[in-house]
């Protein structure tokens, strides 16, 4: 059942997810990242779901957070042209994204996958094992999604443009 302290915490985590996407500046766009990936721990947590919060806690607050902030204080700024031209040379590519997103819409409904995401009950074992791999195996999903999110930003921020 979803309580007051439940809707507190995910109007915290909308509100610090809209915060790191439309800040300007990298460092604190970084710095709500990890106080969203820790209001997210903290709500995994009371939905019973301890494992998953200790690695969103661990990993996406922690680590993540602090290779972002590590490789933003490696970085220079950008001038207003460059950052156009760099724009212009990104947004070439867009063109074959709504046909990704369609190529994977109609690999997601030909697959039969059934989501369920209520509580499961509490495993008669109490090995990790089976905990995450057979029980809990969404919330693998969740974080495989956002380690590879965390190193796609990285390789974004430390790949070298091409002066032409």
């Amino acid at each position: 059942m979803i309580t007051t302290t439940h809707w507190v915490l995910l109007g915290a985590l909308v509100a610090g997810a809209v915060w790191t996407v439309l800040t300007a500046r990298l460092l604190r766009s970084a710095v709500g990242l990890a106080i969203t990936s820790a209001i997210l721990a903290i709500l995994m947590f009371q939905l019973a779901s301890p494992l998953a919060a200790v690695f969103e806690l661990s990993v996406c607050a922690g680590l993540i957070s602090a290779i972002f902030v590590s490789t933003i204080s490696m970085t220079h700024r950008v001038t207003a042209e460059d950052l156009a031209i760099r724009l212009k040379e990104r947004l070439h590519w867009f063109w074959l994204l709504p046909l990704i997103l369609l190529a994977a819409g109609a690999a997601l409904i030909s697959v039969h996958f059934v989501l369920d995401i209520r509580p499961p009950a509490p495993p008669a074992e109490n090995d990790v094992r089976i905990v995450l791999w057979k029980i809990r195996h969404l919330d693998l999903l969740g974080q495989i999604a956002i380690l590879l999110a965390g190193a796609f930003g990285v390789v974004a921020l430390f790949k070298e443009w091409k002066d032409e």
